[in-house]
C-alpha cells in the first residue's frame, strides 16, 4: 500500500499542476482584464497555457502523425499503421504505404523501452519510409498491463525480439536504437543457434550500451554507485488505483522524466521561459519547435520493475552482454555464433548517454562475422538524440545505414533462393563515385 500511495501522490501532483495551469489560463483570459492593460495578465495566461499542456502530455500516448509519404511515382501515398503481432507487453506494427509496390528493403526498427514511447522514433520512421518497408516494436505502458499478465524482464524482451524477427523473416534488416542494442544483439545470437534461417540479413546498432564500462557517463556512474537494494527502494513503486495495472511494480515514467530533466535543468528551464514569453507576446504557435519537441519528450511510460532492475543488474553492473555471458531461460547465448549477419555500429562523438566506445564493442564480440561484413561509424559533433532523429541522422547516418543494407543485400539468405535485388539510394559516397567515373 505504501508504494501505491507514493505512485498516486506523483499523479496527484501532476494533476494538480495541470489544473493550476488551466485555472490560470482561464482566469487571466477573461475579456474584462482588457480594461486593465497590465502585462501580468498576458504572462499569467501564457504560463497557464504552457503549464496545462506540459503536464497533460505526461499521461498521453502521442500519435505517430505519419499520414502520407511521397513515392518515386510522384504520388502521395496514404500510410496506415497496422498491428502485425500483438502481445501483452509490446506489439509489432507495420507502416503500410497503400498503393505502393513492395519494397526490397524491409526494416525492423527496434524502439527503446527507456521511459518514452516508440513514437520517439517518429522522425526516424518518416525518414526511412520513402526508401524502405518499415516495422517498429511498439512497447506498451506497464501501468496499463494487468498483474495477471505476469512478469517482463530482459529475457522476456529478448524473446519478444526473437518472435518479431521470426515474423519478419530472414530478409529483414534490424536497426536497434539505444537501450535495445545489446538485447537485439542477444536475440540475433539466440536465433543463430535455435533457428539460423530466421536471422536478419543485417544488424545496425545505434548508440547502445553493449559495453557500459568502455566509456564512463553519468548513467554508468550512477549504476556503479547505487546498490540494487537502494535502487529498488528509491525508484520502484506500485501502480495506483487509476490504471488497469494497479498493484504492478514499475519504474514510473514520471520519475524517469524527472531524472531526464535534472540532467539538463538549465536548458529546459530556459526553453520554457522563452516559450512563455513568446506566448505572452502573441508569437506562440500550436506546432512550433518547442511543442513539437516537448509534446514527445514529456510523454512518458512506466517500465516493469523487473525489466528496469534486470537491465541495471545484468547489462550495466554484471556486463553479461559485454562479457558474452548472457543467458535466456538458463540457456547461454553465444554472440560468437553469429556468422551470416552483417553488423554495423553507429556512435555520436558527443553522446552523453552511451559514450563512444560502448556500442562499437559489439564488433569485437562478433568473432564469427567476417571483417568484410562489419562496419562502424562515429558521427562528429553529434549527441545521443541526433544520431537517430536529428540532422546528423538525416544528412549523414541514414544514407550510410541504407548503403550498408544495400551492400549486404547480395549476401545469400539461408533457406531462400537468390538474394533480392535492391535499387540503391543516392548517397554522398555513390555520388562521388559517379562523378569520378
Amino acid at each position: 500500500m505504501k508504494s501505491i500511495m507514493s505512485y498516486d501522490l506523483m499523479e496527484t501532483v501532476r494533476n494538480t499542476n495541470e489544473w493550476m495551469g488551466a485555472s490560470a489560463r482561464a482566469m487571466a483570459s477573461y475579456p474584462v482584464w482588457g480594461l486593465a492593460p497590465h502585462p501580468m495578465f498576458k504572462i499569467m495566461s501564457a504560463w497557464g497555457r504552457v503549464t496545462e499542456r506540459s503536464f497533460a502530455r505526461m499521461v498521453i500516448k502521442p500519435d505517430w502523425g505519419i499520414h502520407s509519404i511521397a513515392a518515386e511515382d510522384g504520388r502521395d501515398h496514404l500510410v496506415e499503421v497496422e498491428t502485425v503481432v500483438d502481445k501483452p507487453f509490446g506489439s509489432l506494427i507495420h507502416f503500410n504505404v497503400q498503393g505502393r509496390a513492395p519494397m526490397e528493403r524491409r526494416i525492423l526498427l527496434v524502439a527503446p523501452m527507456s521511459g518514452h514511447y516508440a513514437t520517439l522514433l517518429r522522425s526516424t520512421v518518416a525518414s526511412l519510409l520513402p526508401d524502405a518497408d518499415v516495422w517498429v516494436t511498439d512497447w506498451h505502458n506497464a501501468r496499463d498491463i494487468p498483474v495477471s499478465e505476469g512478469k517482463f524482464d530482459v529475457e522476456d524482451y529478448t524473446l519478444y525480439l526473437v518472435d518479431f524477427m521470426k515474423k519478419m523473416g530472414p530478409d529483414c534488416n534490424v536497426i536497434a536504437v539505444c537501450q535495445p542494442a545489446p538485447l537485439a544483439l542477444a536475440a540475433t545470437a539466440y536465433l543463430a543457434e535455435e533457428d539460423p534461417t530466421a536471422q536478419p540479413r543485417t544488424l545496425t546498432l545505434i548508440g547502445g550500451p553493449i559495453d557500459p564500462d568502455a566509456a564512463a557517463t553519468e548513467v554508468t556512474d550512477f549504476g556503479r554507485r547505487v546498490t540494487m537494494g537502494q535502487l529498488e527502494q528509491m525508484v520502484i513503486q506500485r501502480v495506483g488505483f487509476k490504471y488497469q495495472g494497479a498493484g504492478r511494480l514499475v519504474y514510473p515514467g514520471l520519475m524517469q522524466l524527472a531524472s531526464f530533466i535534472s540532467m539538463n535543468m538549465d536548458k529546459h528551464a530556459q526553453a520554457f521561459q522563452e516559450k512563455i514569453w513568446s506566448e505572452a507576446n502573441g508569437e506562440g504557435s500550436e506546432h512550433d519547435k518547442h511543442y513539437r519537441f516537448y509534446d514527445e519528450y514529456l510523454a512518458v511510460m512506466d517500465m516493469t520493475a523487473e525489466f528496469y532492475l534486470s537491465t541495471v543488474e545484468r547489462i550495466f553492473k554484471g556486463l553479461e552482454i559485454a562479457q558474452n555471458r548472457f543467458t535466456v531461460a538458463g540457456k547461454p547465448v553465444d554472440i560468437s555464433k553469429i556468422t551470416t549477419v552483417a553488423v554495423k555500429t553507429v556512435e555520436g562523438e558527443k553522446d552523453d548517454i552511451s559514450a563512444p566506445g560502448q556500442c562499437v564493442a559489439a564488433l569485437d564480440l562478433c568473432t564469427g562475422v567476417p571483417d568484410s561484413m562489419k562496419q562502424q561509424h562515429l558521427e562528429p559533433d553529434a549527441g545521443h538524440y541526433g544520431i537517430f532523429a536529428g540532422s546528423h541522422w538525416r544528412n549523414n547516418i541514414r544514407p550510410l545505414v541504407l548503403e550498408f543494407i544495400d551492400e549486404n543485400a547480395a549476401n545469400p539468405v539461408p533457406g531462400k533462393g537468390k538474394p533480392a535485388t535492391v535499387t540503391p539510394i543516392r548517397t554522398k559516397k555513390a555520388a562521388k563515385a559517379a562523378e569520378a567515373s
